[in-house]
């Protein structure tokens, strides 16, 4: 077996060892699906490191606000994150290599790990008013909870593409399957995006509601 060879066995033998790698044999093994998945995650990758760069001074700030590293070295390395997410959106978009795809897509799945971790020290400490930081200092979603699972999913979602998926020829409704279902999940993420985006904003509507209500004894008018 070649080099290219075993280092892809080993990544595919890592992955179906995950407990939930069986109960998702669909996505797992239909080609179309697995393209479908590797051109959505591609996009996210490939957003998030554009509207990153987009303002590198103010998210080398937000990185920095993290409190993971030394702030001479956060904001020293701040720069290479958008440039790591390109390259890894290149790697699994670009149908160069399985090795190289599958070795882009564990790569996505150990990122996503790290910013779960780092958004979860942060939420532990109680800064759930400070900036995800994930789409850029332009987009703000706070951190919480949800969005440590959300990045867990991902990981999760990442790691299903290191497999092989199986060998068969794609069609024409293939090729509306791969497009239909790219829309769906790229929509499903912007959409999950934006109510974290939001549940700040709609908190304290709640809050402002809520006092209303005692205010008029009761009675909103």
């Amino acid at each position: 077996m070649s080099v290219g060879g075993d280092g892809m066995a080993l990544l595919a033998a890592a992955a179906g060892s995950l407990p939930w790698s069986a109960a998702l044999p669909g996505v797992a093994g239909d080609p179309a699906l697995h393209l479908a998945l590797r051109a959505a995650l591609a996009a996210m990758m490939a957003s998030a490191a554009f509207h990153k760069a987009s303002d590198l001074a103010r998210f080398r700030e937000v990185f920095a606000g993290y409190r993971v590293l030394p702030r001479r070295v956060a904001l020293a390395t701040a720069g290479a994150v958008p440039l790591v997410e390109g390259l890894l959106a290149v790697g699994v978009a670009l149908p160069v290599s399985r090795l190289l795809a599958a070795t882009a897509a564990a790569g996505i799945a150990a990122l996503m790990l790290l910013y779960a971790a780092a958004l979860g020290a942060n939420v532990v400490r109680g800064r759930r008013d400070m900036d995800c930081g994930c789409t850029g200092p332009a987009n703000r979603v706070p951190v919480g909870l949800p969005l440590v699972l959300r990045n867990v999913l991902l990981a999760a979602a990442a790691l299903l593409l290191v497999p092989p998926p199986a060998p068969r020829e794609l069609g024409a409704v293939d090729a509306l399957t791969v497009a239909c279902a790219t829309l769906v999940l790229a929509c499903t993420w912007n959409a999950a995006h934006r109510l974290l985006a939001s549940a700040p904003a709609a908190s304290r509507l709640r809050e402002r509601v809520g006092r209303a209500t005692k205010a008029s004894g009761g009675l909103v008018a």
